[in-house]
This record gives structure tokens, sequence and C-alpha cells, in this order.
């Protein structure tokens, strides 16, 4: 299997992960993503770029692929009044990665993070490896050894 950079930098903190590839299917549908990994769509999760309303600043969040980012919570999260998805074609130049491919681990830069509340009760969640068609399973904990994020309420 590839190693992705996501899984080189779980390496460098010899953090655990389990890899999937996945590749030879080719979708990025989050519901189908998970059907693949034979994984309930509650602990597979997407993670989303936003930008602030006035302040401008960037925000990830990271919710189940099945769920609908709740714009109002998301804000509220972040203290901020309002937010906004990024535009797609802003999403490679800004975090390093692709639609479909975008991870919370490995961003050009640190952006606030939050993961929708349901990812604590879980031992490990499921996430992008950085590619498209590569995903990681990793405990909440490690991943919070390598991006710094709270929990809260996000989605619709």
């Amino acid at each position: 299997m590839e190693k992705t950079n996501v899984m080189r930098l779980l390496d460098q903190k010899k953090l655990a992960y389990i890899p999937y590839d996945y590749s030879e299917i080719g979708t990025t549908v989050g519901t189908e993503v998970a059907a693949v990994l034979g994984q309930p769509p509650e602990r597979v999760f997407k993670t989303l770029v936003t930008v602030g309303g006035k302040t401008k600043k960037n925000f990830v969040f990271v919710i189940p692929v099945a769920e609908e980012l709740d714009l109002k919570k998301a804000a509220s999260a972040v203290g901020e009044k309002s937010i906004e998805m990024i535009k797609q074609k802003e999403l490679l130049p800004l975090t390093g990665y692709v639609h479909g491919g975008c991870s919370p681990i490995g961003m050009k830069k640190q952006f606030q993070t939050v993961l929708h509340q349901t990812a604590e009760k879980y031992d490990t969640i499921f996430f992008s490896a950085g590619k498209i068609g590569y995903q990681v399973e990793v405990k909440p904990a490690d991943l919070g050894k390598l991006v710094r994020f709270s929990y809260a309420d996000l989605v619709v």
C-alpha cells in the first residue's frame, strides 16, 4: 500500500493506526466509503474547511460522513458570528489536499479544528489519509497528539 503524508506523520509520532486502501473503487461519497470499509457511517468522518464571515480565518470541522454541517453551530463552536464553506478551488492551495482527500492531519497550516462530539464516544474513528481512496483508523486521543481540537455539536 502506498504511504500518504498522513501515514508518515502518524509513523513519525509512533502513533498506532490502521490504513485502508479502497482506491480501486474510486468513490469519494462518504456513505459509500463507510460501506466499503464495513463501518457504520457514524464512525467514518469527513473533513470540511470553512472561512469566518468577518475575520476571514479558516476553520476545520470533522463530522460523520452522512451528516451535514450546521453552519450556525459550527460558527458558535469557534466564536464566530458566521462561517461559510470555502470554495472548492481554494482547498488545494490552502490545505494541500484535494476535495475528497482532505484530512485533519498534515494541512499546510494548523487551523482551529473541531470534531463532532460523537467522535468522543468511539475508541477509533476513520477519516481520510490525505488522498482519495485512502483512509486511516485512529484513536481520537492519538489524533489529538498531532492536531489540537475540541469537541462540539456540529450537525443539523
